[in-house]
């Protein structure tokens, strides 16, 4: 049975239709257009009145460590999916598990309980890869990331990264200054993995070399790396003379304060920003306390900090870093769309099929109400997320909520 929001607001990163229907079939998107006749097709056809409502294409976190109580750096799959079906609850339909590092070794566990969760899911928002942040990191940025965690850039070691994520490896965050970065970088652009420019000390000129080499991504900008300086330019620099570079943003207004967020948007506009939570295991709970890598963080005003100050990771949810981004910054909810979905997709590599609303494409969907509040969350065709309120429409409509 196919079923058709009528009558919404739809905006993704291609478009903001006033008043349309969109109707998904099983798994996809197979109609989308100007609001018609609300009747159902011959009991086939589902619908549900959506007027004053928005739809939006589902978000994709490509950086994100955990939330709900959940850790994604675990040794337990099970953990993950627990992760999964809570991340609907902030509009999350696709997502990277965040793997870091590991006292002197590779996070071999932690690898392998991400592919177990990424091959054999269990409902809820979709893991479509591994984002693996280091071990490939300078010590001079290495932010919460301990010393012990770190590794040099080695050949060998990088085939058995490979080996070990069994093609899901999506992207893998460095630092290019490293000895021995340069060769990685060619192997996994080889091998159809983004590699990103992060926790790093390179000069402007060092970045700019790496984005030749293959670099198209940078891991929350401005955090952990060199600054922008007027006679020493950095990594910021380079991505802003890079048109093909996505940068990541984490917007919580305490990582990056709100100016400079709008001036990030400046030097790559939102057709190349990616918003990220960056967010922990705390991120939408009520607990004061929680663990990244093994290593206690607590909510200090609004920030996740170790016991020495530093901070790490944050509490952010994906709706809300939506409306952080509308108020802080002044892009349109279209350029919202591009910054939390769109682009992201295709940084995952999965942009033929998710991160717009689009015939054929995944009915990864997300509906609001006009104060940007999360109504209800479909992923794949299958709700997995709705509010009283959405409940009560679904109801309405002869829909069964699930």
């Amino acid at each position: 049975m196919s079923c058709t929001l009528h009558g919404a607001r739809l905006v993704d990163a291609h478009g903001d239709l006033p008043s349309g229907d969109i109707r998904f079939d099983g798994t996809s998107i197979t109609q989308i257009g100007a609001a018609r006749d609300a009747s159902p097709d011959a009991a086939l056809d589902e619908v549900i009145d959506s007027a004053g409502l928005i739809v939006m294409p589902g978000f994709i976190d490509v950086h994100t460590h955990g939330g709900g109580g959940c850790s994604l750096h675990t040794t337990d799959p099970a953990e993950i999916r627990a992760y999964a079906r809570w991340a609907p609850t902030t509009g999350v339909t696709g997502f990277l598990p965040g793997v870091v590092g590991s006292p002197g070794a590779l996070p071999v566990a932690q690898i392998a309980a991400a592919v177990e969760a990424i091959e054999q899911p269990d409902g809820g928002a979709q893991a479509l890869g591994i984002h693996l942040e280091g071990p490939y990191i300078n010590e001079r940025r290495r932010g919460a990331h301990p010393t012990t965690w770190l590794r040099a850039p080695d050949a060998e070691e990088t085939e058995r990264v490979l080996a070990l994520t069994h093609g899901h490896l999506r992207i893998l965050t460095l630092a290019p200054e490293l000895p021995g970065a340069a060769t990685l970088i060619r192997r996994l652009v080889e091998a159809g993995v983004t590699v990103s420019l992060g926790h790093s000390d390179a000069s402007y000129e060092q970045a700019l070399e790496a984005m030749r080499l293959g670099v198209t991504h940078v891991t929350h900008c401005c955090n952990a790396m060199r600054p922008l300086l007027h006679r020493d330019p950095g990594p910021l620099s380079a991505l802003s003379e890079s048109p093909t570079v996505y940068g990541e943003i984490i917007a919580d207004g305490i990582h990056v304060h709100p100016a400079m967020m709008r001036a990030l948007l400046k030097l790559m506009g939102p057709e190349r920003a990616i918003i990220i939570t960056d967010a922990l295991a705390g991120a939408g709970t009520e607990d004061g306390a929680f663990e990244f890598g093994g290593q206690t963080a607590r909510v200090i005003r609004g920030a996740a900090r170790l016991a020495d100050g530093t901070i790490t990771g944050s509490v952010l949810t994906m709706d809300q870093a939506l409306r952080n981004v509308m108020s802080m910054t002044g892009v349109s909810l279209s350029e919202a769309s591009a910054m939390l979905a769109r682009n992201p997709a295709r940084a995952a590599h999965v942009a033929e099929t998710k991160g717009l609303l689009q015939l054929g494409y995944d009915a990864d969907l997300l509906v609001f109400d006009d104060a940007l509040a999360l109504q209800a969350t479909y992923c794949r065709g299958e709700l997995a997320f709705a509010s009283d309120a959405w409940r009560v429409r679904v109801g309405a409509s002869g829909v069964i909520a699930q």
